[in-house]
């Protein structure tokens, strides 16, 4: 049986990514952030308290909907191994270079052997352009069914608008003491590519500074 080699692509509700900003097949868009955790256990019972008022509050702010979503990966230690190969191999002091080996071959036995997860938090920001509902001028038009169109703001007019509830989700969030960074197109891309291909490690998401 032959299959068409598109239709894996047919279950994808995205249509494309420009500009930071996911397009999807139903002409709504998204915006991520990539954002921080924090060590809740070990903040006091007031700081506790705080930040989830904090937080409650933020919520409460909001007048569209958001959704938070977690991502855990087995960390991917071979940039760094890369890297640390690099500089033994540049390294002129013979001490130097055989104390990097040893450290190179226990950092990946230790990974090899050990199921270490990093977490990934992501915070989705949508935004669903307006539409218009038109109906015939006529007389005669009476009666007939509703024509619902796509207005005709441009794909940079509805960035802005998404752009501001953006704005407005990354100030609440640091108001609760998290960083976050916006996700851009080629992170985004690499993000639904890892999504899509859970096996391939690929490289790192950008981490929020």
């Amino acid at each position: 049986m032959k299959i068409a080699s598109n239709a894996s692509q047919e279950f994808v509700p995205i249509r494309e990514v420009r500009n930071g900003t996911v397009i999807m097949k139903d002409n709504t868009y998204r915006a991520i952030l990539l954002c921080s955790s924090l060590n809740f256990s070990l903040k006091s019972s007031d700081e506790q308290r705080g930040i989830l008022l904090q937080f409650e509050n933020f919520l409460n702010s909001l007048d569209f909907s958001i959704q938070l979503s977690v991502q855990s990966r087995r960390f991917d230690v071979r940039p760094y191994l890369t890297y640390m190969a690099s500089l033994e191999k540049n390294q002129i002091n013979d001490l130097m270079r055989i104390q990097l080996r040893e450290y190179i071959t226990f950092v990946k036995n230790f990974t090899d052997n050990q199921n270490i997860m990093v977490k990934n938090f992501f915070v989705i920001i949508p935004y669903s352009p307006a539409i218009i509902r038109k109906t015939g001028s006529s007389m005669f038009s009476f009666g007939k069914k509703k024509v619902v169109t796509e207005d005709d703001a441009s794909f940079e007019q509805r960035k802005i608008q998404l752009d501001e509830r953006v704005s407005i989700v990354e100030s609440g969030l640091r108001s609760c003491g998290l960083k976050v960074a916006r996700l851009g197109t080629e992170e985004i891309i690499d993000l639904f590519y890892k999504t899509f291909n859970p096996g391939d490690t690929g490289k790192p998401i950008a981490q929020t500074k």
